[in-house]
């Protein structure tokens, strides 16, 4: 058998360097003008700056800098207060209290407790329809006792009922009037908008300092570190080739660093489709990919082995599973029971985004599986087309990634036969009585300890029936001029490090 990592092998050395000095000659020259802003380069531009609409991880991650929430998550992915602290009143009533901070919007008005009444219920109530609406479906009403002080009523008992409250909030006022938040954000964060030009250049201002801090969209990550090198931008994070890691960590006036994070990446599948809703297709594909090799050779090591959505740190997760084992013989026998091999082999469409690395990422997948016997097409597409030909079920396989994940329930969110889309993020139509059984024992169970218990037994038993693939858990890695400091990775890959990063000259 071939080497399952010939599409893996290093670069020429002699020929990157070479590349990166072409590139720099076909870029615009540098801005010469003298600027106080911080820039951060992007690979891809936000889709939406309103908080209840929110589905990608570079819009979220922006309005998390331009609303504040009622709750947020520690470190230790607990829920904690952010506007508000909460009581429990009773098993289907828990009323929240505004504390004395985050109470301006950008507009002037004071955040009341009308205003979470309002954002709320256009979530449960507004068109178009919000993606969070069914996660806050156990919702059966909410009263306003006074100008801090908020109620909301369950339909039935759920213990985790403030970690879902984690939306940002907008002015119940704009609301009724029918302001454009997704391109023209109201919020009480610790920054606001200043201009957008879309697809290319947001600014914000740092209200406690009037820092302007610009998010420069470039796609092409190589193109964004040369942005880098030569001054145009002052920080990326995220979404680098290994060839991109290994030559900034050889410039002057450059820096690297990384973290451990819990960005989980995946290949989800169609299970009601003939080919990939056999067992034997997915466990094959999940042995024959070499998760090592591609950490190692495509990721610079900025990765670690993934059994399933929550990191084996977090309360809910696994520390006991890794995810299927490279094993291409056992990978080629499974299809071959099919009457599939090498020579006739099994026919499928992935699909992904057009992001290079993504590409670059299926082609590898592409040359692994056709090695034990599946003939893989790569279709990759805009974002736009692409996530909404998955979030309709139009795929046999792709790959996604899960960031920010916090609260458990979202085992109920995207396994739950119940979670079909638009209900849920069940594209796979995944539907297993079992899995089904065990999200809902969870998910109402007494004690953290009873809850972890049953967490742990789910998440067997979905590795087990594989609707999804899991593949790792991704670093956060951030490159920087020598002039910025302050600037704080975080496990989610969140953008929190710019409320306090400066632009020091030495």
């Amino acid at each position: 058998m071939s080497n399952p990592s010939r599409c893996l092998k290093k670069p020429d050395p002699g020929l990157w360097p070479g590349l990166l000095l072409a590139l720099c000659l076909l870029l615009h020259a540098c801005d010469t003008q003298p600027r106080t802003s911080i820039r951060f380069g992007l690979n891809t531009a936000p889709i939406t700056l309103d908080p209840r609409f929110v589905t990608d991880a570079v819009s979220e991650r922006i309005c998390r800098l331009l609303y504040r929430r009622l709750v947020d998550f520690d470190e230790d992915y607990r829920v904690v207060p952010d506007l508000a602290r909460w009581q429990k009143v009773s098993a289907t009533l828990y009323r929240f209290s505004l504390g004395e901070t985050g109470r301006r919007f950008h507009n002037g008005d004071t955040l009341t407790a009308h205003d979470v009444k309002a954002t709320y219920a256009s979530i449960l109530d507004g068109q178009p329809v919000s993606p969070h609406r069914a996660t806050l479906a156990n919702i059966a009403s909410i009263q306003v006792i006074d100008h801090d002080t908020v109620d909301f009523y369950l339909k039935q008992s759920d213990p985790m009922f403030p970690g879902r409250l984690n939306i940002g909030i907008v002015p119940g006022a704009l609301i009724e009037s029918g302001h454009a938040f997704n391109t023209r954000p109201v919020g009480s964060g610790p920054l606001r908008m200043l201009a957008w030009m879309q697809e290319n250049r947001l600014v914000l201002e740092r209200l406690r300092d009037r820092q302007a801090i610009e998010f420069i969209t470039v796609k092409d990550p190589t193109v964004r570190v040369l942005k880098l090198a030569r001054g145009e931008i002052d920080l990326v994070q995220g979404n680098l080739t290994r060839e991109n890691i290994l030559w900034l960590k050889q410039q002057t006036g450059l820096r690297v660093r990384q973290s451990r994070g819990d960005i989980f990446t995946y290949i989800g599948f169609n299970l009601d489709d003939t080919l990939t809703g056999k067992a034997e297709v997915r466990r094959a594909i999940a042995h024959a990919i070499d998760r090592e090799a591609i950490i190692r050779h495509l990721m610079a090591g900025t990765a670690r082995n993934a059994g399933g959505l929550l990191p084996p740190d977090h309360w809910a997760g696994h520390p006991g599973l890794e995810g299927y084992d490279y094993n291409p013989a056992l990978a080629a026998q499974l299809i071959g029971q099919l009457g599939y091999d090498v020579d006739h082999p099994l026919q499928l469409v992935f699909k992904t985004s057009s992001d290079p690395f993504r590409i670059r990422l299926a082609t590898v997948i592409q040359d692994q599986l056709r090695q034990v016997g599946i003939d893989m097409e790569i279709r990759s597409y805009d974002w736009g087309t692409f996530y909404g030909d998955i979030k309709q079920g139009r795929f046999q396989m792709y790959s996604l990634s899960w960031v920010g994940l916090k609260l458990p329930d979202i085992f109920r969110h995207v396994f739950h036969s119940s979670s079909v889309p638009p209900a849920g993020a069940n594209r796979g139509r995944f539907n297993d009585p079992v899995t089904d059984a065990l999200i809902a024992q969870a998910g109402s169970a007494l004690g953290l300890s009873a809850r972890q218990h049953l967490y742990r037994a789910l998440q067997e038993r979905l590795l087990d029936q594989l609707p999804y693939v899991p593949l790792w858990y991704e670093d956060n890695v951030v490159a920087e001029r020598g002039d910025i400091h302050g600037f704080a990775l975080a496990s989610d890959g969140n953008f929190d490090g710019m409320l306090d990063v400066q632009k020091i000259s030495e």
